[in-house]
């Protein structure tokens, strides 16, 4: 680590009544008509309601509104509601949803700040240069993705099946807001993949080749936070936990747009691309069994995260050739923990996948832009190794 960069200029509203400054926001970002994007699910929930409401007290435009919004950001949806966005005369965009709206909406951006009409042409990573300012502000309505502080957008390409990563700090929304009302009415199994994706990214982040001291503080925060409020949100749910997790998501996000993710990512997309399992469930299946194939590479930052997974006491007891194993055995008993109280499938054949499957999903982990960072490498061979394990 002789060189890092370090980004996140986001600015962030968190907590009791954070929402309601929205109207504030959209005025100082200059924007007075807003394209609102979201999914049927947040719709549906009565969550953009809460949002179209503040909104229309002030007067503020809310007729353009896209909410056709699939599961996996589609590169057909984001050129088509980019010339949504022309033809309302819009000014700004406002994403409330999960990952694949906020990742949509940062798409559509893209496009526009560029100037383009095909995000296919804006493909690669840290190529794209300063384009128009382009007023987002993002409002999650997951405790899992971070995207509202991430510089990385993965955009599915239906041609391929590939879920492309996009990396840019043009992608960067001006502000996201976190208030407990956009995530209250999150299902338990919802809150239980999406604050485990969080986790992933935390411990990705800290483990990673492209690991720096300042993404480190975030992370380890991040994964303190998550641990302790988690099992809380899902058995006696409170403002604070709902808060926390939310809060442990975005730290979590800041940590990997700077240090990047790895192994378990690059496989995980993949079983996304080629068999359509949840991100945040796929995040949860291959963890533990990544994290023993990357332990001869990461021991000494795995014995350091026991720190903030178990606490102090169990630290300091456990002997420090123990650690990194330890570390790995809490990760799979909380996550068993997190599995009797909401029903979470932790195997793949949960989601209908088969071994037949496993070729095709190793190829795609292999090209994704994740593993390059992960401190050990990885063969299509490996993969399909590891994917035995949590079939």
């Amino acid at each position: 680590m002789s060189y890092f960069e370090f980004i996140n200029s986001v600015k962030i509203c968190a907590g009791e009544n954070a929402l309601d400054n929205i109207v504030y926001e959209l005025s100082f970002l200059k924007c007075s008509r807003p394209l609102i994007l979201s999914d049927s699910g947040v719709f549906n929930a009565g969550v953009l309601d809460k949002v179209i409401d503040i909104l229309k007290k002030s007067d503020i435009p809310t007729d353009a509104v896209f909410t056709d919004i699939p599961a996996d950001s589609s590169v057909l949806i984001i050129n088509y509601i980019a010339k949504i966005y022309s033809d309302k005369s819009c000014d700004g965009i406002i994403a409330c949803g999960g990952g694949s709206v906020i990742d949509t909406a940062k798409g559509v951006r893209l496009v526009l700040a560029q100037q383009g009409e095909d995000i296919l042409a804006l493909k690669g990573n840290e190529i794209i240069k300063k384009g128009t300012h382009i007023p987002f502000i993002v409002l999650p309505t997951t405790c899992g993705t971070g995207s509202e502080c991430t510089a990385v957008a993965v955009i599915k390409n239906h041609e391929t099946g590939i879920k492309m990563e996009y990396i840019s700090s043009e992608l960067l929304p001006d502000t996201a807001i976190i208030d407990v009302r956009l995530t209250e009415t999150l299902p338990k199994k919802l809150i239980a993949s999406s604050a485990l994706d969080a986790l992933v990214h935390s411990i990705e982040a800290f483990s990673s080749a492209q690991k720096n001291p300042i993404s480190d503080v975030y992370a380890t925060t991040a994964i303190k936070m998550i641990v302790e409020n988690l099992p809380i949100t899902l058995k006696n749910p409170t403002k604070e936990t709902r808060t926390n997790l939310a809060l442990a998501s975005t730290l979590a996000g800041i940590a990997f747009s700077n240090a990047m993710v790895g192994l378990v990512h690059a496989i995980g997309h993949a079983c996304g691309g080629e068999c359509g399992i949840p991100h945040g469930n796929a995040m949860a299946i291959l963890l533990p069994e990544c994290m023993k194939y990357n332990l001869d590479s990461c021991k000494n930052d795995y014995s350091e995260l026991l720190l903030y997974l178990a606490g102090a006491e169990s630290y300091a007891n456990t002997p420090r050739e123990m650690r990194a194993i330890k570390a790995i055995e809490f990760i799979e008993n909380f996550e068993n923990e997190i599995k009797e109280l909401c029903s979470l499938g932790l195997k793949l054949s949960d989601y209908g996948v088969t071994s037949e499957q496993f070729p095709a999903i190793a190829q795609k982990a292999i090209n994704d832009g994740a593993i390059i960072v992960n401190r050990k490498n990885a063969g299509v061979e490996e993969i399909i190794e590891i994917l035995k394990k949590c079939l």
